[in-house]
């Protein structure tokens, strides 16, 4: 298999609905804890075991009965708060009309078949994948009931991260959420290769807890997630290079200063930098279209020679510490609009791989769902 193709993952059709599961949490000195990952880790299919293990000695628990959760964290003073669930993922979409989960980027089957392979020796969903929509005031409306009720659990975990969870039961409230939540359409933040194990653990083995899959859905207009750019470093490519494939397909290359190229980065100006020189790329971007977007259609591929490889990186100064002239250009992006995102999808189409980081993500362990239970 050719794990470097990049392919679309299929689509849900709807209503987007998120089911009562049994939730099973990592005790609070456990969460953010580096260590803790050893409860996830190989042998996969020893990990239900272990884990009763961990619960024997007080490291874990299960809740009494099923629930969808709200679930609020505070992360260096964001707080973001979403439903947890279990996605309904046993419908595909036949026509665009009826889809109701977005991917923004492709994944690589590869990566997605060992997830699945991983999850299905685990019988276990450790982390919701995180969706993202613009909630209706309806579910805003039942939400505030919600949290004037008290909290099933409020802590701090060991990566100072606040917890607040409420547990929804009751069947009134959970009708409410299912009528608020049939019209949403929601795109996916983070966790594509996860959703694509989730449905391949689907196709094979439907009528089950496979028909589910653990998500988080966080109204970006109630408490949006912080959406942070990725940057590029090509290996081997010259900021000479650059500049010639810059211009060979219109775009305009100004030399400048480190300060005056980090004040210029916007939508449709670029910088790069070998880590001594800088300059500014002003290109052209269609309207509709992210310049993340221009970037691999055409720029790169415009290059005399490709790079020897790209890789990324969520900060200037991670970029800069990986590259010094002859050895390789990183290129500077703009943090993506939330709506440009959307507009992507909603024409069909994918951006480029880790085109947008969303954060913050919350601590593993608060929220997971044994397929052992159901």
């Amino acid at each position: 298999m050719d794990d470097s193709r990049v392919v679309t993952p299929p689509y849900l059709a709807g209503p987007l609905r998120l089911f009562p599961f049994t939730g099973l949490m990592l005790s609070p000195s456990r969460i953010g804890d580096p260590s803790s990952a050893r409860a996830f880790a190989r042998p996969y299919r020893d990990v239900s075991a272990r884990l009763v293990s961990w619960e024997d000695k007080g490291f874990v628990r299960h809740d009494d009965s099923p629930a969808v959760y709200l679930h609020e964290y505070t992360s260096g003073g964001i707080t973001i708060r979403g439903l947890v669930g279990a996605l309904d993922i046993s419908h595909r979409a036949r026509r665009a009309a009826e889809r109701v989960v977005f991917p923004h980027e492709g994944v690589h089957p590869g990566q997605a078949d060992e997830l699945a392979d991983r999850m299905d020796e685990m019988k276990m969903h450790p982390a919701p994948i995180l969706l993202v929509h613009r909630g209706p005031q309806q579910l805003r409306t039942l939400l505030a009931g919600v949290m004037a009720t008290p909290t099933y659990q409020d802590y701090t975990d060991r990566a100072g991260q606040r917890h607040r969870i409420w547990a929804i039961r009751d069947a009134e409230t959970l009708a409410g959420l299912d009528a608020s939540l049939a019209g949403s359409r929601a795109m996916i933040a983070d966790g594509h290769h996860r959703y694509a194990a989730y449905l391949r653990l689907q196709h094979d083995h439907p009528g089950g807890p496979a028909d589910h899959g653990l998500a988080m859905l966080v109204d970006q207009d109630d408490t949006p997630l912080y959406m942070g750019a990725i940057h590029r470093v090509l290996a081997g490519t010259t900021l000479q290079e650059l500049e010639a494939a810059a211009a060979s397909i219109g775009a305009r290359w100004r030399p400048c200063t480190a300060t005056e190229a980090i004040a210029a980065l916007g939508p449709t100006t670029l910088v790069a930098t070998d880590g001594e020189s800088w300059g500014i790329l002003d290109i052209e971007v269609p309207r509709r279209r992210a310049s993340i977007e221009i970037v691999h259609e055409r720029l790169v591929p415009a290059l005399a020679s490709p790079p020897h490889r790209v890789t990324y990186h969520h900060s200037l100064d991670d970029a800069l510490t990986h590259v010094s002239p002859g050895t390789g250009v990183a290129l500077l992006l703009p943090a993506l609009d939330f709506d440009l995102v959307l507009r992507v999808v909603a024409a069909g189409r994918l951006l480029p791989e880790k085109a947008t980081s969303f954060q913050p993500k919350p601590s593993v362990g608060v929220l997971i769902r044994s397929l052992s239970d159901e």
